[in-house]
């Protein structure tokens, strides 16, 4: 029989600035504690030497943390030119050094804009994809390195916020899947001297941005009903998807798993269902005007 696990049934999403030197799953693993939750994931790792946004998903919104991983992020990068390491970043072990060449604006401008829109990327040796079963990080600490195969990514936007004779602060939007550290290597080659990222803090993660997240101690000074206050709705990360009203009759069939006929000509495909403004999950409307459920949501036992 498995262990239950302790904790109150919590339900929504946190919103947590990461602080500098944790990993992700540490720094859930404080705000779980914090919250007494029972149930709780993250939606996307930040290494610990990148600071900035990590949206946390508690019970029934840990069912949503999979759709959220997709959501195209944004950072604020520092590069340092003229050195490359063996991770990408400046905790790594120092590999090779180059002089830096007298950049202007219009010369760095000139090399970021070939790299906005659909690139090929080489991902990192140091990352969490997996190789028969262990992660590259893994084989890349015993010294073995693997061939990996170049993923089609999107840079929405690249833009040059601040520059030094030897540093680079940018701004990157960027679709999932994007590791800004083989970015930051690759525009290091481009500019003739390499180069490997000296600061990371992420701004933003699909709707949710930086400004309404807060620290760990910002939470630990809150009161209990101040940090209930601070969850967001389970759905809060669904609102693109079209909303269908259900009568308590056909909520039941669905919680069920039961699809049902629903007049709904104008949606197809996939849907947000409730009934009586409760949210009640995700659903398919086929063509023939039956609507599927595919996942549901059980809110009924909220923080106390």
């Amino acid at each position: 029989m498995s262990k239950r696990k302790s904790g109150r049934n919590v339900h929504g999403i946190i919103l947590l600035d990461k602080r500098l030197g944790v990993s992700s799953n540490q720094a859930l693993q404080e705000i779980r504690r914090l919250f007494n939750a029972n149930k709780a994931g993250h939606t996307g790792s930040l290494d610990p030497l990148a600071t900035g946004l990590l949206p946390l998903c508690f019970g029934e919104a840990t069912k949503v943390s999979a759709m959220m991983l997709n959501d195209n992020k944004r950072y604020q990068a520092v590069v340092k030119l003229g050195v490359m390491t063996d991770t990408g970043d400046s905790e790594g072990k120092v590999i090779e050094q180059k002089p830096v060449p007298d950049l202007s604006a219009m010369m760095i401008n000139d090399c970021l804009n070939e790299f906005v829109g659909e690139i090929d990327q080489v991902p990192p040796m140091y990352s969490a994809l997996k190789h028969n079963g262990r992660k590259l990080y893994e084989l890349a600490r015993e010294g073995k390195i693997i061939e990996r195969k170049a993923r089609r990514i999107t840079i929405f936007e690249l833009d040059l916020l601040d520059f030094t004779a030897d540093t680079l602060t940018l701004d990157v939007f960027c679709s999932k899947g994007t590791y800004i550290r083989s970015l930051a290597e690759d525009i290091g080659h481009k500019l003739g001297c390499g180069g490997t990222i000296l600061g990371l803090r992420r701004t933003q993660s699909g709707q949710f941005k930086i400004a309404d997240a807060m620290t760990i101690e910002q939470y630990q000074a809150m009161s209990p009903e101040q940090m209930n206050s601070c969850l967001l709705a389970v759905d809060e990360p669904l609102q693109d998807i079209p909303q269908i009203d259900l009568s308590i009759q056909q909520a039941i069939l669905i919680r069920h798993g039961q699809q049902i006929e629903c007049q709904a000509e104008t949606v197809q495909g996939k849907v947000r269902m409730y009934s009586e403004q409760v949210f009640l999950g995700l659903g398919e409307m086929l063509m023939d005007g039956k609507l599927v459920p595919k996942k549901i949501f059980n809110l009924s036992a909220e923080i106390a």
